[in-house]
This record gives structure tokens, sequence and C-alpha cells, in this order.
């Protein structure tokens, strides 16, 4: 009774749909998310007669073969990385990407990670960080007694600094960018790492070629739909509610043969 072990491929596969919607749900409010969709495909065939097979002496072809399918897998779970709302803050250290680009965070451990998270703060001597303390890269210092600071579109850090005229130059943003983003491995905490899949960081100046632009006083919002999620969300569940009833049939059918004397 193939069906039930099938339909069991089928449940398993549904389960893991309903966790990555239920994550995409969950995240709906955090910044720079990109919300996920699974990707399946079908296991294994089991050949009881192969097509194309000789099927008499006289050289006749099987034209159609038979073949049973033992269930899904999935393939993968991929990003969906289109651009987020940008939702206005006034926080001068908010800054949020307009295209293409991920910010680039120091870890404590000398790694290099990835974020579309762009809720800086400073840190006690003056450096931009992240909310974990983390040094946005360049490591970028902001003066003393500054009382504003500016970040243009090309990711220019000007401060102006008490008692000066002009605004002070303190360091110039960069974003990295990858041939193939989906294959960036998160690790929480809103950031990315670089992986084979992902291929070798590109760095350049906000508004260059290939690169988006820097909107200070904004955040990226997730780009979760949530309408999309709860309609997902419906489909997935009478998808395993059918395989339950496979389940279910296939206990039946074998409760009569164990009933046959």
């Amino acid at each position: 009774m193939r069906a039930m072990d099938i339909a069991a491929t089928g449940m398993m596969a549904q389960q893991t749909n309903v966790e990555v919607i239920a994550n995409n749900i969950a995240n709906q409010n955090t910044t720079g998310f990109k919300e996920q969709r699974p990707e399946f495909q079908d296991l294994l065939y089991q050949t009881e007669r192969r097509g194309g097979a000789n099927s008499s002496d006289n050289n006749t072809i099987v034209p159609v073969g038979v073949q049973i399918g033992i269930g899904v897998q999935t393939a993968a779970v991929y990003r969906i990385n289109t651009q987020g709302n940008l939702a206005q803050t006034g926080n001068p250290l908010d800054l949020a990407v307009q295209g293409n680009g991920y910010f680039q965070v120091l870890q404590p451990d000398g790694t290099i990670a990835y974020t579309r998270d762009g809720s800086f703060q400073l840190s006690p001597t003056g450096e931009i960080v992240t909310a974990d303390g983390y040094v946005v890269e360049p490591g970028i210092t902001i003066p003393q007694n500054t009382t504003s600071i500016s970040v243009n579109s090309s990711g220019q850090v000007q401060a102006q600094v008490a008692g000066q005229t002009n605004p002070q130059t303190v360091g110039q943003l960069q974003l990295a960018n990858f041939a193939n983003p989906d294959g960036l491995n998160a690790i929480g905490n809103n950031l990315y790492l670089q992986t084979q899949a992902s291929g070798q960081p590109v760095t350049g100046d906000p508004g260059t070629t290939a690169f988006g632009t820097v909107n200070q006083g904004m955040l990226e919002t997730s780009n979760v739909d949530i309408v999309s999620e709860i309609t997902n969300l419906i489909t997935a569940q009478r998808a395993y509610e059918m395989n339950s009833k496979v389940i279910q049939t296939s206990d039946q059918m074998m409760q009569t043969l164990n009933q046959i004397q």
C-alpha cells in the first residue's frame, strides 16, 4: 500500500509550507525582511514497465510505460528579493536602500555580514553601528559636538560640528551586491553571510551602476504581502487535509483486506 507512504510525504511537504508561511507572517513588521517561498519536486519513480521496450519478437515497441511516483520532497526555500516599502522615521541614522545592495556589517569574529536593515545608531565612541553594536563598514566615526548628521543618496556622510560653518565629510558608505542574492545564508538578526551559491560580493558606492541609492530618515519595511500569505495558508491547509484523507482511505482499504476470510 504505497499510497499511505506517498501521502505522508505530502503531509510533511505541506507542514514545511505552513512553517515557511508562519515565518513570513511573524516577520511582517521586521525591517528589511524578504518573504520566502518553498519549492517542491517529485521523488523517484518506480518503473514497472519501461516505455520504449520491445513488446514482441517483431520489434513492436511499448508506447507508454508504467511509472509510479513515490511522493514529494522540498527542493528549496528561496527568498523573494523584491523592494519593500520605505517608511518615513525622521531618525537621521535610519537608512534605507532603494534598489540593489546590502549594508556591510563587521561581526565580532572579524567576518563581514550583510543586511538590508538600516536602523543604525552611534556607539559610545561615535561609530555608526547596528542595534547589536556591530560596526557598519567601512567604519565611520561621528565627531563629538556634532549637531546634525546628513547622508546623501550616494552614501556620503557629513556631520555639522558645533562652532563650524560648513559640514564636515566624515565617511562614505558602500554597498555590496551579489550575482545570486538568493544564495546568501541567513543567520538571524537581519544578517546574511556569503556562500559559494551567492558568489563573491561586489562593492561600490550607492547610486552607481548596479547599486541602489540610500534614503536618510527612512527604513525598508518587510515585503510580506499578508493577504497573499493568508491565501497560501488556506491552500496549504487544504492540501494537508487531502493528504490526510488519502491516509485514512488507505487505512480503510487495509482494514477491508484484513476482514476478508
